[in-house]
């Protein structure tokens, strides 16, 4: 049950109210600055209803106080006749509204109950804003090795700067999500994040699709529409695949950044937009500006800040953290319980190269996840170009293991290591010899010595 509580210096009134909500509300009073001290510090309300004169003091003073003591809880104002004024003020201060004398219930049950929906959709909006940080922080890329650390450091220094930003690395490397981080870390968060894939999008439609368009400006343009730089306004464009943007379009995207303003398509009015721009690229964009495939120009308004993702052969010692992480996400997402992974299957993860990055590993282990009977990945559930790759595979396969137990002689350490490995190497002694690092002569010895020619 929802807590409300009742401030007013006339202990009728708050045994009245109290008596007539408290089948909705757990009710408490306070009918004194000591009782609404007390309430305020050891309780937590989801309503107040205030009266605008409490005593000696004011209610607008008493209402600052319990915003900034109790800035959870929404206020209602009660107030008498002739005060309509100071209630208006009041709401200016932070009460949600306010209610004549003498009450009404049914009215205040309503206004209440409006209340309450309003409380509700705070919460829901603060959870929401919680949601997204928890998703697009830092937090949320995986990664401890040292390339990843240098890149959480920089996120951390450029979130709160208004500089354009390059993002640089392979694909699969996580460019957006790095974007969405800085984006939704920063001080531009309350704003939109917008992305454009440069790559994706036609060419004749890219200058609608950036800038907008207006009514009649081309024939299937129906109704206006704002483009991505409007809908950013205040916040962040990305614009992933910059390379493969059309230097027409360069021209007129450079213009937008010198200017900050737009013009759509079809429209003589030129608007201003204030946006930070970060841009993607998984080429050498110095390159590509000395083909001149990219306006030098352009390259340096928005090279202001870059910065490099690493391909995933470069920090393999994140492999076992994305891997933890991404089966997690796969048993929410297609409602399996899988514990974890094999050291085995672990190991070959850890040898392949992956040309598709982080991408591919999540890939790779959704499919794993999908297809898998056991409560752990096993090497088996892997790809065969990856369940080939586990150090000792066709050599010791399932014998690389041996037991042994203390109290056991060397001697007899020696034959159980040179049996095993004999066994794995299916009879074949010169085979065995090399896994050793003894020669043959030497193993035919002590295969005569145990009895085993």
């Amino acid at each position: 049950m929802r807590k409300l509580l009742i401030i007013d210096d006339e202990r009728a009134i708050c045994s009245s109210l109290g008596f007539a909500l408290g089948k909705d509300y757990a009710v408490s009073t306070a009918v004194n600055l000591l009782e609404v001290n007390h309430h305020i510090e050891n309780d937590f309300f989801d309503l107040i209803l205030l009266d605008l004169k409490f005593g000696e003091v004011s209610g607008i003073d008493l209402l600052e106080q319990i915003g900034s003591r109790a800035p959870e809880s929404i206020v209602v104002m009660m107030t008498a006749h002739g005060t309509i004024q100071t209630s208006i003020e009041a709401m200016k201060k932070g009460a949600y509204d306010y209610i004549m004398k003498p009450l009404e219930i049914s009215q205040l049950r309503a206004l209440l109950g409006k209340a309450l929906e309003y409380k509700l959709l705070k919460e829901k909006i603060d959870y929401l804003q919680n949601e997204v940080q928890r998703r697009y922080s830092i937090g949320g890329i995986i990664g401890n090795s040292k390339k990843m650390r240098d890149v959480f450091e920089l996120i951390q220094k450029v979130k709160d700067v208004d500089v354009n930003i390059i993002l640089q690395g392979p694909s699969g490397t996580g460019k957006e999500l790095v974007a969405k981080a800085i984006h939704y870390e920063g001080n531009r968060s309350l704003a939109r994040f917008e992305a454009v894939n440069c790559g994706a999008i036609p060419e004749n439609l890219m200058e609608s699709e950036l800038f907008g368009y207006e009514k009649g400006a081309f024939t299937s343009a129906g109704s206006k529409k704002k483009g991505k730089f409007e809908l950013a306004h205040k916040g962040t464009i990305f614009l992933d695949e910059i390379t493969e943007l059309a230097l027409p379009l360069q021209v007129k995207l450079l213009r937008a950044i010198q200017q900050r303003e737009i013009t759509p398509l079809g429209s003589e009015e030129v608007r201003a937009v204030d946006v930070r721009i970060i841009a993607a690229t998984n080429k050498d964009l110095k390159k590509e500006v000395e083909k001149g495939h990219f306006r030098e120009d352009l390259y340096f308004r928005l090279n202001v800040i870059s910065i490099e993702l690493p391909g995933l052969e470069q920090r393999k010692e994140d492999i076992p953290l994305l891997t933890r992480h991404f089966i997690d996400k796969c048993n929410k997402r297609i409602g399996k319980s899988i514990k974890g992974i094999t050291r085995e299957a672990l190991l070959a993860l850890e040898a392949y190269d992956y040309p598709g990055n982080v991408r591919e590993l999540e890939n790779i282990l959704e499919r794993a996840a999908a297809l898998t009977d056991h409560s752990f990945i096993e090497l088996d559930d892997l790809p065969g170009d990856i369940s080939r790759l586990v150090p000792g595979k066709n050599l010791l396969e399932t014998h690389n293991i041996i037991p042994v137990k203390l109290g056991h002689s060397l001697d007899d350490i020696t034959r159980l290591v040179i049996l095993k490995t004999l066994e794995a190497m299916e009879g074949n002694r010169r085979k065995t010899a090399e896994v050793l690092g003894i020669s043959e002569r030497n193993l035919r010895y002590k295969l005569k010595e145990y009895g085993e020619c």
